[in-house]
């Protein structure tokens, strides 16, 4: 049976305020068969080194292989992941999640044909991603490509300006934990919900109904994830969802199971991830 953690890295300061959470996984193996391999969506994008082995990350009808020694990017995921070692043996990867307000500081993409994809960065952005992963393929050190990449990271960020609209979005979801309205976000900023998807949609690649959708059913999943047994979760539930069909829907949607199949199950992988 394969031993697996998540190593958690304080990220720069500087990449602090954009970076959610900078962990190193690794896995003696594939993950053992009753293993749900499953990953929740968080509302991060990822920035990915398989420094040892590969990964396999299915992400709804399709299938996704991180070679070893790459460096990919995951858009914005709003699906469940099943994910798991590309070869059965020792399996090392630094993962860095961007939050919400972080990505379109760090890449020009377009972020809307990025969602629910995982993608060499190599394609993304050109030679500057392949002298990235020579550099970091040489440096064949944890400490030294965690190093690199956040100077990378801080580089690319000194290139970008904030855009104060979407910021300010971004924070009235997070601080509200996903239930401001579109029409509330409208209200207070003065533009409308047409230009507002549009904006999100290039910073984001989704809508900010959709992104607070993903932040509600967070707040639950990370309290899911410590342990809590669902009765005891009701309030919670309720001060979220209009009502428990609601909340199934929503459960359903982003884990792909029902609450009791999935707390009868396994799924170690989906809350060392939550809780790390």
């Amino acid at each position: 049976m394969a031993d697996f953690r998540f190593i958690p890295i304080v990220p720069h300061p500087l990449l602090s305020p954009y970076v959610a959470q900078i962990h190193v996984f690794e896995s003696s193996g594939r993950l053992p068969h009753e293993e749900r391999k499953l990953i929740v969506p968080n509302a991060n994008f990822k920035l990915t080194l398989t420094y040892r082995n590969g990964i396999v990350a299915g992400i709804g009808d399709n299938t996704f292989i991180q070679a070893e020694n790459k460096l990919s990017l995951t858009g914005l995921i709003d699906l469940p992941v099943i994910l798991d070692s590309h070869q059965d043996a020792q399996t090392g990867t630094i993962i860095v999640e961007f939050n919400p307000l972080g990505a379109y500081r760090f890449f020009y993409l377009s972020y809307a044909e990025v969602k629910n994809e995982i993608v060499e960065l190599a394609d993304l952005i050109g030679n500057h991603a392949e002298e990235l992963q020579s550099q970091l393929v040489e440096a064949n050190s944890i400490i030294l490509n965690l190093q690199i990449l956040q100077k990378f990271l801080i580089n690319q960020l000194e290139k970008t300006v904030a855009d104060p609209i979407y910021d300010y979005c971004i924070g009235r979801i997070s601080n509200s934990k996903g239930q401001i309205s579109v029409a509330q976000l409208e209200k207070e900023t003065g533009y409308s919900s047409r230009w507002l998807h549009t904006k999100f949609s290039e910073h984001l690649g989704t809508g900010p109904k959709n992104l607070s959708e993903i932040v509600r059913f967070k707040q639950f999943y990370q309290a899911y994830s410590t342990g809590v047994k669902m009765q005891n979760l009701k309030e919670h539930i309720y001060h979220n969802y209009h009502d428990q069909s609601h909340f199934i829907r929503a459960f359903k949607r982003f884990t792909g199971f029902t609450p009791s199949d999935l707390q009868n199950s396994t799924n170690e992988l989906s809350t060392k991830n939550f809780t790390s």
